[in-house]
């Protein structure tokens, strides 16, 4: 079995966001950027899979020269090999199509992605690498389990959560609750400056999105205080200030 892990590099969570002077791109001075911790739990449950069934389990990450750290993470917990495209992500989309024009020809039996990425939050990739490969895509994945050629999956729906099944090859996208993210150990650590990261040029082709800018959450403002047992000045403060009534 060959299995595909695509890794997203995201700012810490405990990071102080910030722009760039002309509020196109994220101010990186002073940022600790870490593997998207979504990601992080597809890594262990894909980690699980090829310790039972022997398989091959490859990273591909989108970006530039500055994710090796990350990528070396991915190799110290276990994963074969790395594949990183030389271009800085723009959107879901060149994303998707990016890994889609990379693998081509590879014939992965099982994809995972995060459920999303922590910085955009967009939840797009899988659905969209999916379609591109022209495989089953499946979101928000919680279990898996694999046998021979078929997988049963759990995943999460409005108001509950469904059980399927379908055959390989698929994509996948991960939430926490698939597995815990795995603490490299020393040896695997020491084995990861070994291991191959591959560097390909991306297709070249443009970019659907144009970015115009960044722009921080409006700041939080004080809360007004209404007694519970005072209905009337609750309704006026809606109607005559806050106009939502």
């Amino acid at each position: 079995m060959k299995i595909l892990l695509c890794a997203s590099k995201t700012p810490d969570t405990t990071a102080k966001i910030n722009f760039t002077a002309d509020k196109k791109a994220l101010d990186a001075n002073g940022v600790q950027f870490i593997l998207n911790p979504y990601d992080d739990h597809a890594l262990a449950r894909a980690m699980d899979i090829k310790e039972k069934n022997n398989s091959h389990l490859t990273v591909i990450h989108a970006g530039d020269a500055g994710s090796e750290a990350i990528l070396r993470r991915a190799l110290s917990i276990g994963a074969d090999d790395c594949i990183r495209i030389n271009l800085e992500p723009a959107d879901s989309y060149t994303v998707a199509h990016e890994i889609a024009h990379a693998i081509q020809g590879e014939n992965f039996d099982l994809i995972f992605t995060g459920r999303e990425s922590i910085d955009f939050n967009g939840s797009q990739v899988c659905s969209l690498l999916g379609e591109m490969l022209n495989i089953p895509s499946i979101d928000f994945v919680t279990d898996i389990q694999i046998e021979g050629n078929l997988a049963t999956l759990k995943r999460f729906i409005d108001g509950g959560e469904e059980t399927l099944q379908v055959n390989l090859p698929i994509v996948i996208s991960a939430t926490k609750e698939l597995a815990e993210p795995r603490i490299p150990n020393m040896r695997g650590i020491m084995a990861s400056r070994t291991k191959p990261i591959k560097v390909v040029e991306p297709s070249g082709d443009a970019a659907l999105v144009m970015l115009e800018q960044f722009e921080p959450p409006v700041a939080k403002t004080g809360c007004t205080f209404v007694d519970a047992a005072d209905a009337a000045k609750l309704i006026d403060i809606l109607h005559q200030q806050e106009k939502v009534i």
